[in-house]
């Protein structure tokens, strides 16, 4: 089984941090994605530097990343401002979110699901006119922090509608890290049936501990690419706790020791989640630059 890791520390990952993390250092980080093995990685957000002041600086990160052969860039859009810079920046993919609840939704993006779906679509045909991947996330998808439980049958169905614009990728994300992986099978067959010919995407959150059995649930279910974060860092600033990215390195761990193909070089994951400790001033929560990968014989 071959697995695509989609590497989101660089968006999703610093994000959440309250102190502004320096252009440059970015710019290292996602170098150094590149040099362990990582071909998709989620660069920026362009989004309004007042809402989310860590990614101001969005043009200037996408400036000065390499340009490297099978790499490609994604960058987060919420409205035609941001899909305008993204391409003007060069982003390879863009990443439309749709919030599964009207309350989250509004705390997020300003606008209601049903607005955020029509934005979706408006996006999405901008965004193939002008020869761009393009994945929709569908966000709290498995719960949120305001209205609580999010059925199935309402997720599918918001699965239904965005699958209208034919994305290339479809994403259900646990923002909030309270999924289960009963939960991640359904969800999985159930947007396989709908939009068949749309790649099957998933971003999983640890901050209850069951973001990796949610990400082994996902693969068995038939999807094919999973985000995580070196590190473990990063959540969503609009949401209460939602915290704790699964961790590159960890992910990779437990995929190689289950014969799955990443492509990815988890000893140099592991070397950049410790360095990109020392950038930010604290430890990440990611395990495997503390524990080493399996032990050799003696």
């Amino acid at each position: 089984m071959d697995v695509t890791v989609l590497e989101v520390a660089p968006r999703d990952g610093l994000q959440n941090e309250s102190e502004i993390i320096a252009t440059a250092a970015k710019i290292r980080l996602i170098e150094r994605s590149i040099e362990a093995g990582l071909r998709r990685i989620e660069a920026v957000s362009f989004v309004h530097p007042q809402r989310v002041p860590q990614m101001a600086d969005a043009e200037a990160v996408m400036a000065g990343v390499p340009r490297v052969a099978g790499v490609s860039y994604a960058g987060l859009v919420f409205n035609d401002r941001g899909l305008d810079r993204a391409m003007a920046a060069g982003v390879d993919e863009i990443n439309v979110v749709v919030v599964a609840t009207d309350t989250f939704s509004h705390r997020n993006q300003g606008c209601t699901t049903a607005e955020g779906i029509q934005r979706w679509h408006t996006l999405a045909k901008r965004a193939a006119d002008s020869g761009l991947r393009r994945t929709v996330t569908i966000a709290a998808a498995f719960g949120c922090p305001f209205e609580g439980e999010v059925s199935a049958a309402t997720v599918l169905d918001l699965v239904r509608r965005v699958a209208e614009a034919e994305p290339d990728e479809i994403a259900l994300a646990d923002t909030i890290g309270v999924g289960t992986p009963d939960r991640v099978r359904t969800l999985i067959a159930g947007t396989a049936a709908l939009a068949p010919a749309a790649a099957l995407r998933c971003h999983f959150h640890n901050t209850r501990n069951t973001g990796y059995a949610n990400a082994i649930a996902a693969l068995d279910a038939g999807a094919r690419v999973l985000d995580a974060s070196t590190g473990g860092i990063g959540g969503c600033p609009f949401a209460p706790a939602a915290t704790g990215n699964i961790a590159t390195e960890d992910l990779l761990y437990m995929l190689d020791r289950m014969g799955v193909t990443t492509g990815v070089r988890m000893d140099l994951v592991s070397e950049t989640g410790v360095w990109l400790g020392d950038v930010l001033g604290t430890p990440v929560p990611a395990l495997l630059g503390r524990a080493g990968g399996f032990p050799s014989a003696g």
